[in-house]
């Protein structure tokens, strides 16, 4: 394979001299990608978990194919138990020996585990490796480009900005509330204690205020005074003895459905004949996770007078949070930087393309110029009872506080929440879990202590 791309460079460095040899003619003009002197390999490899950014591609960027002479092979590997961290580590160990068409071009990276291969050699910088400038990238929000930056150095970049509201069921609202206004609902969601006096509302009305023990889960863990470690001693935050707090209270008055995300019932809760008020959710996870749940039926196109299809809104919530995002990452040994930088301006740097992804998907991207656009005009959600839900994400992006992750966060955040879940259900004391959290992050992390 190497030997067939030298072969190819070898002929196009002779076209091209034959091509000035014989003058100018019309209809010889070099391919756009050798026309700047730098050749790229033939396929370009990119790494993900799940087929979400394979259609992003397709639907915004796939005519980067042709302009690049290159064919996009997505390699799939799902994140369930690790696998997915485990197969592309072992690939990137791999670079320096696998032959060029084999080699990890670009790999994608969450939130919660963007520290490991920030800090590793092999993210490349957007800027100074990759190509982007500073101009290109200031129109993305300063938080999105701190969580993959070492020492001053970005070394991803994403087409999305993730921050969090709390949407709501209106008919419940209504009845409960006397009001489906996110701005009336708001205010009496604005802090924790209003919350919860409103969870107990919810129950005397035969309503559950969440569904189980994970969903307010973010809204407290991004709002951290201190990180998760420190000194390699595992901090456990005011906010997170919180969010425990709450939880066992909510399990213990019935205040939620004692479910955990993703579980079937969870899903059902979001639908037709769920007894939930609201559920904390990002941009991804209102347009990808609670639409198709709210539907009565999946197959039939999603709009009023399917299941509870325009009965949801969104209000800000007692406190702003972030939850979740993908990053791309140019892999070190990729032979295909051109093709990349394009793929990154192009889903991550253009307003254009950003501002469509938005008005086609209702995710919200990553510019804030093209976000305030649509924020200030007459944009509403057909899904959110014409809500313009872009003009709330975009004044609770503006508060989203990155400077207390660290490279533990992954395992941090999955493992207290499966720890506790037999405490919230009366299994177990709370020191009998907490010691579960500590025993598991000690087993993966031998260095650190209680």
């Amino acid at each position: 394979m190497k030997e067939r791309k030298i072969v190819k460079l070898i002929c196009a460095v002779l076209c091209g001299a034959m091509l000035c040899g014989c003058g100018n003619r019309a209809g010889t003009e070099m391919p756009e990608q050798m026309s700047g002197g730098e050749a790229e390999g033939r396929v370009v490899n990119i790494y993900c978990w799940n087929d979400e950014f394979k259609g992003i591609y397709e639907a915004y960027a796939k005519d980067l194919e042709e302009k690049h002479h290159v064919e996009v092979n997505f390699v799939v590997i799902s994140s369930a138990h690790n696998a997915y961290q485990i197969n592309l580590d072992e690939a990137l160990q791999q670079q320096n020996e696998a032959i060029d068409d084999d080699k990890v071009d670009l790999f994608l990276i969450e939130a919660d585990y963007a520290g490991k291969y920030i800090k590793s050699e092999y993210a490349l910088d957007v800027q100074g490796d990759v190509g982007l400038t500073a101009n290109e990238l200031s129109g993305q929000y300063d938080y999105t480009k701190k969580i993959v930056s070492d020492d001053g150095i970005q070394k991803g970049t994403t087409w999305q900005a993730t921050p969090g509201l709390f949407a709501y069921r209106r008919s419940i609202a209504k009845q409960v509330l006397g009001t489906d206004d996110p701005d009336q609902v708001q205010k009496r969601l604005a802090d924790w204690n209003g919350f919860d006096q409103v969870a107990e509302q919810m129950h005397q009305a035969g309503y559950y205020m969440l569904s189980g023990y994970d969903d307010s889960y973010r809204a407290f863990s991004n709002n951290v005074s201190s990180p998760w470690v420190k000194d390699n001693k595992i901090v456990i935050d005011p906010s997170i003895q919180r969010w425990i707090e709450q939880t066992k209270s909510y399990s213990d008055n019935n205040y939620s459905n004692h479910t955990t995300l993703w579980t079937p019932q969870w899903s059902q809760d979001q639908g037709p004949d769920g007894k939930v008020f609201g559920f904390f959710y990002s941009t991804w996870g209102i347009n990808f996770t609670l639409m198709g749940n709210a539907l009565a039926d999946s197959s039939a196109p999603a709009e009023k007078g399917n299941g509870i299809y325009g009965d949801y809104a969104v209000c800000e919530g007692p406190q702003a949070y972030y939850w979740g995002g993908t990053w791309m990452c140019a892999a070190k040994g990729t032979d295909n930087i051109p093709f990349i930088r394009d793929l990154m301006y192009r889903l991550t740097c253009d307003a254009d393309t950003m501002k469509q992804i938005t008005l086609d998907t209702q995710d919200y991207t990553n510019n804030q110029k093209a976000m305030e656009e649509i924020a200030a005009s007459d944009y509403g959600s057909d899904f959110l009872g014409g809500q313009n839900h872009i003009a709330l994400f975009a004044e609770a992006a503006k508060k989203i506080d990155m400077s207390n992750i660290s490279d533990y966060d992954k395992d941090c955040n999955e493992l207290i929440q499966k720890a506790l879940h037999p405490y919230f259900d009366g299994e177990i004391s709370l020191e009998e879990g907490m010691q579960d959290f500590y025993s598991q992050m000690k087993a993966l992390y031998p260095e650190l202590s209680e």
